[in-house]
């Protein structure tokens, strides 16, 4: 027997912290727009070089006014001024109101807002107010949003449409930004067609079209990466060989999907160590429990080198839960777990397994979870019909109405 299939299974886990450990944040950073920031990774903290809001301003469009005149409703006041966003008032005179609009300044001498639909316009010079204000009510206070001198953002900050609005807020029209990774991606198989280039009629026997190498390729990109698609390679040591060689050179981490099982046609794992160095786990995760981590020689460094599983659901999910952290991480994100959330099962699932498993689920209209009925590695409409997946402990058996650990694809695949 191969010594490597008797190796004991690796923890999920542990196999993350191992990978973790090598993934240090890639040298370099570009400096682009904000416009254009979306989903990149912040390098450098961004600091408010003013307050916000910059002064007291209206969150109502009403009237600005001294609580000391509106001792009871039914008030009449002297309209003495109109703000609206965008200009400036001036002091408020007692015993007058300022017709004011929401994000104007509170004009100075005015301690409340009451808002339009409590007072009444008599004519063009006056108006009723028909609520007492309490003070302060209705007023945004200069710097309750953000102080000046505050870190809004930290340095390893991927950045969403919410935090580009954050920046544009305190005036940052450019942030610097972590480099993208280069990354290149190939599939290993001669059974591998490619999608187009034989009609399904024209299959030989053996054959199926890549779909790897098309959801590993979107998930990259997602991650802000910038792939280069070297095609299929042979199940040749030579081929193998040359394709990583070239991959090594310009790229930061190599992605391969397919040959790092341990049979024959395999070549993966002496092509990578003839280049630089590998480890070949077996991970108790069910789907994907081979994949391999080595690092590849070119030049004066080296590039990261991953093996994917090749049944397609192993591939989807393995990329989830251990490429996508060490990506993120290369980024200089810290945080790069997904965010489980606790849900219902609505599905048993009585036969425990030796490894962690991740089933595929969605979530029904009642927010229980469904369970695809096809657990198999190899249905990828598995991956298409859910929203996620349960992850469920090594040994546990899972009733309908238990609590269970649930990954939505949104944390897994973005």
């Amino acid at each position: 027997m191969n010594p490597q299939a008797r190796a004991p299974l690796k923890p999920l886990d542990e196999a993350l912290a191992d990978l973790l450990a090598q993934a240090t944040p890639l040298a370099g950073t570009d400096t682009v727009n904000t416009f254009d920031a979306d989903g990149r990774v912040l390098a450098q903290a961004a600091t408010s070089p003013l307050q916000v809001p910059p002064s007291d301003n209206s969150s109502m469009d009403g009237y600005a006014v001294r609580c000391a005149d509106v001792p009871a409703s039914g008030v009449e006041l002297l309209v003495s001024q109109r703000i609206p966003a965008g200009s400036f008032g001036t002091p408020l005179a007692a015993g007058t109101a300022a017709r004011i609009f929401t994000g104007a300044p509170v004009p100075a001498g005015a301690d409340a807002i009451v808002m339009q639909e409590d007072c009444e316009a008599l004519d063009g010079e006056r108006v009723r107010v028909n609520a007492v204000p309490a003070p302060g009510q209705w007023i945004r206070r200069a710097g309750e949003d953000i102080t000046l001198g505050a870190q809004v953002l930290a340095a390893g900050t991927r950045l969403t449409p919410a935090e580009l609005g954050l920046a544009a807020s305190i005036g940052l029209g450019r942030l610097q930004v972590a480099r993208r990774p280069r990354v290149a991606l190939f599939s290993t198989g001669d059974e591998l067609v490619m999608p187009g280039d034989v009609p399904p009629a024209q299959m030989k026997p053996g054959a199926i079209y890549n779909s790897n190498r098309f959801f590993l390729r979107a998930m990259l990109l997602r991650l802000g990466c910038e792939v280069s698609d070297l095609g299929i390679v042979p199940d040749r040591r030579e081929a193998t060989v040359a394709a990583l060689r070239q991959a090594a050179s310009g790229h930061d981490l190599i992605l391969t999907s397919g040959g790092v099982s341990v049979g024959e046609e395999d070549h993966i794992k002496p092509a990578v160590e003839s280049l630089g160095r590998l480890d070949l786990w077996q991970i108790a995760m069910k789907p994907g429990k081979p994949f391999a981590y080595g690092q590849i020689a070119h030049g004066s460094g080296s590039a990261h080198f991953m093996g994917l599983p090749g049944n397609p659901v192993s591939s989807f999910v393995t990329f989830g839960l251990l490429v996508r952290p060490f990506v993120l991480r290369l980024q200089g994100v810290r945080d790069v777990a997904p965010k489980a959330i606790a849900a219902t099962a609505g599905f048993d699932w009585p036969r425990a397994d030796k490894r962690r498993e991740f089933l595929r689920v969605r979530q029904g209209v009642d927010g229980t979870l469904e369970l695809f009925a096809n657990q198999s590695s190899g249905v990828l409409t598995s991956a298409a019909w859910a929203d996620g997946v349960v992850d469920n402990p090594a040994g546990q058996t899972i009733a309908r109405g238990d609590r269970v650990r649930f990954l939505p694809f949104a944390e897994l695949l973005s």
